[in-house]
């Protein structure tokens, strides 16, 4: 497959035009113009492109990529990287807040279709645009138990901040570094908010406000999109795709 079809496709499916953001998503870095082989990872890690260019992969979809915000000049660690991508022949492409936000392939959408909630609506207001994802259980569960039950279905440990009800139902959702949408949360009287990962700053803030905050980890939260979307072009277009699992623990 042409990497300027496959970009095209990409852009139009996740709306990458339409979503402002920090990163600079889309296609970050060209190959030589053909893709047959797909790796998938959460982060535009040197390890992951040594990989990639090991296992023969034409193309790397991330979630976290290389460019954010002002231009930065090409040296030490990110010289490496993209060094390392075209002595592969490896193009980059990129999906952050689009892939977090997206209805059907994203984080957050993936995650209330894991974990079998009912969603009611959207939630996460992050700078005027909505990321996340809120709902119900089918049965209310114990705090406890849900922990749990986040820890089987995410596969990974789960952080609790146990200061709210023990008896859980109606739950905010929003993968990543999420945490400054809490008072919103708090705001609109969730039973637990679930998120990526915690910050010192928000524990009081929490305890004082009485919501349970459940962290399933950054990295865990957000392997759901780029493997959703790796599912969708093998099955459209047939190409070899593969999730390269490199976990930080955070």
């Amino acid at each position: 497959m042409k990497t300027k079809e496959l970009r095209e496709f990409l852009d139009d499916v996740l709306k990458i035009g339409e979503v402002e953001d920090l990163s600079l998503n889309g296609l970050q870095v060209e190959n030589s113009g053909e893709v047959k082989r797909v790796g998938l990872s959460v982060d535009a890690s040197l390890k992951a492109f040594k990989e990639a260019r090991k296992r023969g992969m034409d193309m790397v979809l991330v979630h976290h990529g290389l460019f954010w915000g002002k231009p930065e000049p090409i040296r030490g660690s990110l010289y490496e990287r993209i060094r390392e991508l075209i002595l592969g022949d490896i193009a980059l492409y990129a999906a952050h807040l689009p892939l977090d936000m997206h209805p059907e392939y994203g984080n957050n959408a993936q995650a209330m279709k894991l974990l079998g909630i009912r969603e009611s609506g959207d939630f996460g207001n992050y700078h005027g645009t909505v990321i996340g994802r809120d709902g119900l259980l089918e049965e209310p569960m114990s705090r406890d138990g849900f922990a749990r039950f986040l820890e089987e279905k995410l596969g990974g440990k789960v952080l609790v901040w146990p200061f709210g009800k023990e008896e859980i139902r109606r739950i905010a959702y929003v993968s990543g570094d999420a945490l400054s949408l809490l008072p919103e949360a708090v705001e609109k009287g969730y039973d637990a908010f679930v998120t990526g990962e915690p910050r010192h700053s928000y524990y009081w803030y929490a305890y004082e406000s009485g919501i349970n905050v459940f962290f399933g980890g950054h990295y865990v939260t957000e392997r759901l999109g780029v493997l959703a979307v790796g599912q969708l072009l093998k099955e459209k277009f047939g190409l070899e795709v593969e999730f390269l699992e490199l976990p930080t623990g955070h």
